[in-house]
């Protein structure tokens, strides 16, 4: 997997970097509030007034006043205000938090979801359904003991976090990929996940495939086949699409690349195929994801 984006340690001028952060940004009238981007934390946005449009994952959603918006690792997203004034606190936190010492897959059946873009699962939640819950408690304590920064707040804020998701993880378990089979999961299945994702991780640009993916696990073809589509529910060549499309999402975003280049920058043989596999996996095509998102 990934490397965390957070480390507890003294940045170039000094300051103290954590593996979570919360403030509150506001923007003073209609306009891009946040640019298309995508990070490897979680990210959480309370909003405290105003109106919004929140592009995530190739959705658009409308907040206002008291909503939340749970925006998964790697999931692309970007913010516009509307005619109004918008105020939302902000609390990000690497995943790595949620792990109590080391990463094991009793911690990680319940996290691994929050870490893929397109695990889907509920992302936005009224003032109304929230009004009751202590979620908005919850989040303006976060910040307070963030930027306030009294004795113990870097334990304050971990565990905060941790209620938090929690909250989030028994509100929308239901909705999640796989959460039967991953009751099921043992040590060698999620030995076998590590070595999957960091291979795609790494690799997902080039030309590769179940076959060396199962020689890296130690497994036949057939038995890792097997299980690790029971494990994801989808074959390996279609997850390694959908990471494809996501780092492709990102540069259409972000970049003025042309279609070719994007093609082949994820690793696809042709735009062609790209075009078909994209429209497959978003129900739109490239050009019209990039045209919405920079909208």
């Amino acid at each position: 997997m990934t490397e965390p984006y957070f480390e507890s340690n003294r940045s170039q001028d000094g300051s103290v970097q954590y593996p979570y952060e919360s403030m509150i940004h506001s923007s003073q009238n209609g306009s891009i509030v946040v640019d298309p981007h995508w990070h490897i934390y979680i990210e959480i946005l309370y909003f405290l007034s105003g109106k919004a449009k929140v592009f995530l994952g190739g959705k658009s959603h409308r907040l206002e006043t008291g909503d939340l918006v749970l925006i998964h690792s790697h999931e692309t997203h970007s913010i516009y205000s509307t005619e109004e004034p918008v105020s939302y606190i902000v609390v990000k936190f690497d995943p790595e938090i949620l792990y109590s010492t080391s990463r094991t897959f009793l911690e990680s059946k319940y996290i691994l979801p929050f870490t893929l873009a397109d695990a889907g699962g509920q992302r936005v939640f009224t003032a109304a359904e929230i009004h009751d819950t202590p979620i908005p408690g919850l989040i303006r304590e976060i910040y307070e003991e963030f930027t306030s920064k009294g004795f113990g707040f870097e334990l304050a804020v971990r565990t905060l976090i941790c209620r938090v998701f929690l909250w989030f993880l028994r509100r929308t378990h239901p909705q999640h990929w796989g959460w039967e089979v991953s009751r099921s999961l043992n040590d060698s299945d999620y030995r076998m996940l590590q070595q999957v994702f960091e291979y795609i991780d790494y690799n997902y640009m080039n030309d590769i495939n179940a076959q060396t993916a199962a020689k890296l696990c130690n497994m036949s073809y057939s038995y890792f086949s097997r299980r690790f589509k029971a494990i994801m529910g989808k074959t390996f060549t279609n997850y390694l699409s959908y990471i494809r499309i996501t780092e492709a999402e990102k540069l259409l975003l972000t970049t003025d690349m042309s279609m070719t280049d994007i093609a082949l920058e994820v690793g696809f043989s042709s735009s062609s195929y790209f075009i078909q596999q994209f429209r497959q996996y978003k129900n739109i095509s490239p050009h019209q994801f990039r045209k919405k998102g920079k909208a």
